[in-house]
Order: C-alpha cells, then sequence, then structure tokens
C-alpha cells in the first residue's frame, strides 16, 4: 500500500476499459476516493493516463494544459459516423489507391503549426449545457465551431494502403480522430482513425508507467510515486520564506519584489506548454487525450 501522500501516478492504460475504469481500479488499490487524471483516452486508446491522488487533483489544470504525443493508425478512403473504429461507415472513397508516399509527407507538413480544427460531433462539447455527442445519439443536428489547436510536430511513420500511421504533438484541444478525418479530406478521400496510444504527456513518458495490474503491487507504487513538486517541474520555480509562505497560506499573493527572478526560470530540461519534449482520446464521452489532447 503507498503511504497516505498526495501525488501522481502514470499508468499504461491497455485498450478497452474506459479512463473511469482505470480511476476506479486505482481506488480500490489505494484505498483513496479522490483520484482524477488529466485527460481522457477513449475506450479503444492506449497509452498514458496520469492518475492524480488525494490534494494532487488540484494539479489537473497545471497538467492538462501540457503538450501531448500520439502514434495513430488512420485508415484512408472510409469516413465513420464517429471518426473512429467504433462508427459506423457513412462515406466511402477509392482516392487513396492513387496517393503516393511524398504526397502523403507534403500533406502531413501542411497541417503543422497553428490551425482551426472542426471537433467531432461524438465528443464532450457542451451545445447549450448537452454533451455534443448525446444531442446527435438524439437525432439532433450538430454543428460545432472550429476551435484553434498547435500541432507542434506530424511526420509519417508508414505507408501501407489503405492504413496510414503517424505519429503527432499536440496542444490540448485537440483531436486526433478529427485530425484523421481531415487528413483523409486534404487528400482527395476519405478517413477515419483506427488505432491511438498516447506516448507522452509533457515531461511525462509512458515507458515510465505502471501496467494496471501492478496497482496492487507496493513495491510498484512506491517506486514509482511521484510528488507534487515533480509533477510541477515544468513550471517556474520560488522559494517561499516564513513570511512568504504564511502570505500564501492565507490566500494572498506574493509580491514580486520579494521574488527572485532567477528562480523564476524553468528548471533545466523541463517541458514548457505548448512546448514539444526532447523527441519532438458506449456512454463514455469520445475524447482521446483529455477528451481532446
Amino acid at each position: 500500500m503507498v503511504p497516505p501522500n498526495d501525488g501522481l501516478l502514470s499508468i499504461d492504460k491497455p485498450a478497452g476499459p474506459t479512463s473511469h475504469d482505470i480511476v476506479a481500479s486505482a481506488r480500490r488499490a489505494l484505498g483513496v476516493r479522490r483520484i482524477g487524471h488529466a485527460g481522457t483516452l477513449d475506450p479503444f486508446a492506449s497509452g498514458l493516463l496520469l492518475l492524480c491522488v488525494g490534494k494532487a487533483t488540484r494539479l489537473v489544470e497545471y497538467l492538462h494544459i501540457l503538450p501531448k504525443e500520439y502514434v495513430a493508425q488512420a485508415r484512408l478512403g472510409q469516413a465513420t459516423a464517429t471518426d473512429d473504429p467504433e462508427g459506423e461507415v457513412v462515406a466511402e472513397s477509392e482516392g487513396w489507391r492513387s496517393l503516393a508516399r511524398d504526397q502523403i509527407e507534403h500533406a502531413l507538413l501542411g497541417f503543422r503549426g497553428t490551425r482551426m480544427q472542426r471537433p467531432p460531433v461524438y465528443s464532450a462539447k457542451k451545445v447549450e449545457g448537452k454533451a455534443a455527442y448525446r444531442r446527435t445519439r438524439d437525432g439532433e443536428v450538430v454543428e460545432l465551431a472550429p476551435v484553434e489547436i498547435q500541432l507542434h510536430a506530424l511526420e509519417l511513420l508508414a505507408w501501407e494502403p489503405p492504413m496510414l500511421s503517424f505519429r503527432v504533438v499536440c496542444s490540448t484541444g485537440t483531436y486526433i480522430r478529427a485530425l484523421a478525418r481531415d487528413l483523409g479530406e486534404a487528400m482527395g478521400t476519405h478517413g477515419h482513425l483506427t488505432a491511438l496510444r498516447r506516448t507522452r504527456i509533457g515531461p511525462f513518458d509512458v515507458r515510465d508507467a505502471l501496467g494496471p495490474e501492478e496497482l496492487d503491487d507496493p513495491a510498484h507504487l512506491s517506486d514509482r510515486w511521484i510528488s507534487p513538486l515533480e509533477a510541477l517541474g515544468h513550471m517556474p520555480r520560488v522559494t517561499a520564506g516564513p513570511e512568504e509562505a504564511a502570505m500564501l497560506q492565507g490566500g494572498r499573493a506574493i509580491p514580486t519584489e520579494l521574488l527572485n527572478p532567477a528562480e523564476l526560470l524553468n528548471p533545466a530540461g523541463a517541458v514548457s506548454p505548448g512546448v514539444p519534449g526532447p523527441e519532438e482520446g458506449g456512454a463514455e464521452p469520445r475524447r482521446e487525450g483529455g477528451g481532446e489532447a
């Protein structure tokens, strides 16, 4: 059993269970009710899920904004109602048959940077207080306004017609399902996401994550426990003296003249929000990477 501390655990979610299923497993294993996560993964998706335990749930907003890395696969030539493998095929095209690798690489290059993206109608985006996917299932015609996203990196990994594999590093708010859809349209055909794996959230790598089955192993939990201070290593840091600590505990702001400007710099090697890392997601809301990324 992990000591009753507050902190983070990184979990490698397998395809199949929902993000809520993983949270429920962690609650049972740790004996802690207060557990949240920094970014949902769809049931069919796998990869890194950051669990915030105890008071560390307050850190979600500071972790959710970190850029995320995914390895994804799309099937060109088919559009589905949900933009993923769980929806019915609604349109088909043979345009993928004439695509060459250099054409695909050129299309991916055009998607990098800042752009507008239309979220999938089967998403948890709220429309007048009700999730878009619920309205769509109720037979309503839903139109979602495009939102601004950033694709820090987008590269082709493999082209085995009609299957396209790619790696993407993106800002929060990015739907990888919508990216697969839009890539297909940009290349004169259709497309939908068939597989998704989140490999990184800011400085956190899935290679350092626990498998869900390891939640019951105290040794593994203790070894992989992330303190709140470690979790916020990507943010500026200052050292509070007694006076500043008393002000913070009382909910007061610290005057800037009491701060050391040198301490406001990010720690060496930290990943700032919006900046790529070193190498650079049923009733469950259809979302990947924090609903969005």
